[in-house]
């Protein structure tokens, strides 16, 4: 470590694991140094964090702080999620397509916006070129959706659009993945019903006479209820400009007390905090951010470990990170190899590849071929498939029940082995 007490800018550019060691490299900017400018005292010091070191040692009860997304960054990363959920061939109709295609252009347009001189633009500049072509959008998967929200998102450029509009926008936006995927909503509507009721209330502006129809049919009728996604855009585009109307009241509070301070101390343990104890945060935090380590990066594509990928594992989870103390505590005995798989899921072209046999067209029929899609996705998205009974449930049992689409038992048969396979290569 060094000292120079004329420090004013500390660059974090490497991940830190020691909580000891973090606090060193803070601790080299609070030195004081009398007279350093303009014969003024050095009063504060920056730090740019460009590792995330901040985020892993800050995070509340399982939030990373890092997992906060700016408004326009949101809206980008609900548009994305809608054009993954387009693609399905029960919405390829006109008005859908339609549709989709006018959010890959948006989207790709705001890509098109980005500086690639920045520091931050250059570090994503694959993903960055992929989704700055209309063609990159073509065919999503869930993982590409997780690559966005991690990779792109955070560096999208704010609109000079109206705030209240860009809200506006997030709400619908995020009612409409939740309607094509059959979620409840119950809560936005509350919200979107709550934005129509205050326009309502300030209806002798002229922008929004204009609306009257719209904003009856919303609040007297079952509209809402009925929507579905071209009602939901056309709620949208009409009233998104309103919402600059609503009255947003503040009430202020004058305080003047005088606090009677009886000691002060300092301990050395106030360092300690909570948040940076909390072992099961740090260590998801860990394998989100570091999935191209060589053992995460073999359970996410479905490799199996050796005994010494296994001894890797145990150096991170019970040495780095904590002890085996801490994680059995939050994770009981489940096999280090499950945990990891379970916050990474599987990719794609991995779970495509185990299946492979199961896709083929000249040995499956299309209710068949369906039922692996949904084995897929849905391992992809949970990292294994362990409990058989939600294969009783939809979307696997929406062209109809196991029995009823696998009439030769030597299929499923087969389906599950490669499932079991799967969750084996996992907990080696």
């Amino acid at each position: 470590m060094f000292d120079v007490p004329g420090v004013l800018n500390l660059v974090f550019f490497k991940k830190v694991m020691s909580k000891a060691k973090f606090w060193q490299m803070i601790g080299r900017g609070t030195r004081s140094c009398s007279g350093l400018m303009d014969g003024e005292d050095k009063q504060r010091f920056y730090i740019f964090d460009f590792c995330g070191n901040f985020a892993f040692f800050r995070m509340n009860e399982g939030k990373p702080t890092a997992n906060q997304i700016a408004l326009q960054s949101a809206i980008f990363n609900l548009e994305f999620q809608m054009a993954y959920k387009l693609q399905v061939v029960d919405r390829q109709t006109k008005r859908l397509i339609a549709y989709r295609e006018k959010l890959v252009e948006t989207m790709s347009g705001k890509v098109q916006e980005l500086n690639r001189e920045s520091f931050a633009v250059r570090q994503h500049l694959k993903c960055v070129d992929l989704y700055a072509d209309i063609n990159g959008y073509q065919t999503i998967s869930y993982e590409d959706t997780q690559t966005v929200r991690e990779e792109l998102a955070p560096l999208i450029r704010p609109d000079q659009e109206d705030a209240c509009a860009q809200r506006f926008d997030a709400l619908i936006y995020g009612m409409e993945p939740a309607y094509l995927s059959d979620k409840k909503y119950t809560r936005a509507k509350g919200d979107l019903l709550k934005h129509v009721k205050a326009i309502a209330g300030v209806a002798n502006i002229p922008e929004i006479q204009v609306k009257t129809d719209l904003i009856q049919k919303i609040l007297k009728t079952d509209y809402v209820e009925r929507a579905g996604i071209e009602e939901f855009e056309y709620i949208r585009e009409e009233l998104r400009g309103l919402m600059k109307y609503i009255s947003r009241d503040k009430v202020k509070y004058d305080t003047n007390f005088a606090d009677d301070i009886l000691s002060t101390e300092w301990h050395e343990a106030e360092l300690d905090s909570d948040a940076l104890k909390n072992y099961k945060a740090k260590a998801e935090y860990y394998i989100r951010k570091n999935q191209d380590h060589f053992v995460i990066a073999k359970l996410k594509s479905n490799k199996p470990l050796g005994e010494f990928d296994m001894k890797s594992l145990e150096e991170i989870l019970w040495k780095e990170l904590g002890t085996r103390e801490d994680y059995e505590r939050e994770f009981g005995r489940k096999p280090l190899g499950e945990f990891v798989r379970e916050i990474t899921g599987l990719d794609m072209n991995a779970a495509k590849e185990a299946f492979a046999d199961y896709l083929d067209e000249m040995n499956m029929n299309s209710r068949q071929i369906y039922f692996v899609n949904q084995i897929i996705e849905y391992i992809v998205h949970n990292g294994m498939l362990k409990d058989f009974s939600v294969l009783q449930e939809s979307p696997f049992t929406d062209k109809g029940s196991i029995v009823e689409i696998f009439t030769d038992i030597n299929k499923w048969t087969g389906i599950r082995g490669v499932i079991e396979q799967i969750n084996a290569n996992a907990m080696a």
